[in-house]
């Protein structure tokens, strides 16, 4: 789930990413580096015609494992812009798919990482995700996998893909404000009914369908009481 605040980092994001792609790539290494749990540094590359044209790396230990890639012709860059999810590499001492990858990294301190990828057409953008230690990373878990979307149709140059990424992001900054305002009202009538968190949640359910409001109205209302009145 992405917090408001990476949320809202999206959406600044996607505004540099259509004017300038090595600042949008250095910016979307940093963020993954410090938001996404576990992840001790990332790197990024954009691609055309599978030739990698730009690079940015959150470490600068990290910014030769793509190259290593391009010259291998493998590695998990290369393998997730061929697949449909994520590309995991759960323990780079035992990995045998990516020798030269595998190396690398571990020069770099690299024990885990997990790669994304958005393509459209010819063009690509991939994001790695890397950790200190083995299997710290887990695909299943990770955030990014919206915001990389939204930041691949941005960077691409199409002008439809940008503005569809655009209303992505400012809708997951909508989504992320709405879940604060819950769990503020939530917070508010647990301590004043002396409820659990789901009683909470379920009572501003009640109160929603029964006054024909959304939730998030019926949050701010609490909230607006200090949690009275409701």
């Amino acid at each position: 789930m992405l917090s408001r605040d990476l949320a809202a980092q999206t959406a600044d994001l996607l505004k540099i990413a259509n004017t300038s792609e090595p600042r949008a790539l250095d910016r979307l290494v940093t963020l993954a580096a410090l938001q996404v749990s576990a992840c001790s540094g990332a790197d990024a590359a954009l691609w055309r015609d599978d030739e990698m044209v730009v690079a940015a790396a959150s470490h600068p230990d990290l910014a030769e494992l793509t190259d290593v890639q391009c010259t291998a012709g493998r590695g998990p860059a290369l393998l997730a812009m061929t697949g449909d999810g994520p590309v995991s590499c759960r323990d780079t001492l035992a990995e045998d798919r990516w020798p030269e990858y595998a190396a690398a990294a571990l020069r770099c301190g690299v024990r885990c990482s997990v790669t994304l990828a958005h393509r459209a057409g010819t063009m690509a953008v991939t994001l790695t995700l890397s950790g200190a230690r083995p299997r710290a990373i887990d695909p299943d878990q990770l955030p990014l996998a919206q915001l990389l979307v939204a930041l691949g149709g941005a960077m691409l140059g199409n002008a439809s893909e940008y503005g569809d990424s655009r209303r992505m992001a400012l809708q997951l900054v909508d989504a992320a404000q709405s879940r604060e305002l819950v769990d503020q009202a939530k917070g508010m009538l647990m301590h004043a009914l002396g409820c659990s968190a789901a009683e909470a949640l379920e009572r501003m359910r009640h109160i929603s369908q029964q006054r024909n409001i959304k939730v998030t109205e019926v949050a701010a209302r609490i909230i607006d009481s200090g949690g009275d009145g409701i």
